[in-house]
């Protein structure tokens, strides 16, 4: 196995999964490790080399990809035991794409760099049918010769690679795009309801937004696949969509900022705990407004 086209994915869930197949077809070879048994199944399904741990793992590749939900999870997955830094190759490059914290991403990029590694952070977009495909957008992180590096794997994944800077800038990026689109699914949803009142096909409605300067990829995209047809299943969850969305807020105060209209969308993410369950699409927000009925 030549490690220059291994590529190791650590968190074989939807995110995973779909980067492992467009892997696959770009030609790379693909070891996975995951602690759950349904998704080691599935990916070794798929083709890919799924090992026993994290050190197995470590000594088939130095590329290291991270699908994982939280930043609790990257960082025992890096530091813990049994972890990557325990198990590393010399000169390994971790691409972390999960929606992290930037601060803690900080901290384990410093840390990294000083055991001679190097760490971007890549959180994407696009959803599974993104990573599945090839064609997300991932916005980087790091040092600008990291990046470099790590070229050929980000334009294997995605349609387009933007740089916004030092370590950790990634994932604020990514927190507020997130932020932007539960703040369209709400105003999508008001908007959609609004004309269906007043007599219009959301359909209809929805095409005619999309040809304007209301659009945007919630009307382009997540209500004609996902909402108008009840379909509700984009693959990603209310609990992550929650936790993307609590740490915007928290970047938010972070920054000793007052912004009323992004504190009126972070609370009413967080009240929708009461009625809409973690494991439910995140598009599920739009059902009070009349939608999947």
């Amino acid at each position: 196995m030549n490690q220059e086209t291994t590529v190791g994915i650590i968190g074989l869930g939807n995110m995973g999964r779909g980067m492992a197949q467009t892997f696959l077809r770009e030609h790379f070879d693909v070891v996975g490790f995951d602690i759950g048994l349904e998704q080691q199944e599935a990916a070794r399904a798929q083709g890919v080399n799924v090992v026993e741990s994290i050190q197995a793992l470590c000594a088939a590749t130095h590329v290291i990809v991270l699908s994982l939900p939280m930043a609790r999870h990257v960082q025992s997955v890096i530091k813990g035991e049994g972890g990557i830094i325990e198990h590393a190759q010399p000169e390994t490059l971790i691409i972390d794409t999960s929606t992290s914290e930037p601060e803690i991403t900080r901290t384990l990029a410093r840390e990294l760099k000083e055991l001679g590694h190097q760490l971007l952070d890549c959180p994407v977009s696009g959803g599974p049918a993104g990573a599945s495909s090839g064609t997300m957008v991932i916005l980087v992180g790091g040092d600008k010769p990291v990046l470099e590096r790590a070229t050929p794997y980000l334009d294997a994944l995605s349609s387009k690679v933007v740089h916004l800077g030092e370590s950790g800038n990634g994932h604020v990026g990514k927190l507020i795009n997130n932020l932007l689109c539960a703040a369209h699914l709400l105003t999508t949803a008001e908007a959609v309801a609004l004309g269906k009142k007043a007599g219009l096909e959301p359909a209809d409605l929805i095409n005619g937004l999309n040809a304007g300067s209301g659009r945007s990829a919630i009307s382009e995209v997540n209500f004609p696949r996902w909402v108008l047809n009840n379909s509700f299943d984009s693959g990603f969850t209310m609990q992550l969509m929650r936790k993307d969305v609590k740490l915007a807020k928290s970047l938010i105060e972070d920054m000793k900022l007052d912004l009323p209209l992004s504190e009126q969308i972070t609370s009413s993410w967080a009240a929708s705990e009461k009625d809409i369950p973690d494991q439910d699409d995140f598009n599920c927000i739009v059902k009070p407004y009349g939608f999947g009925e």
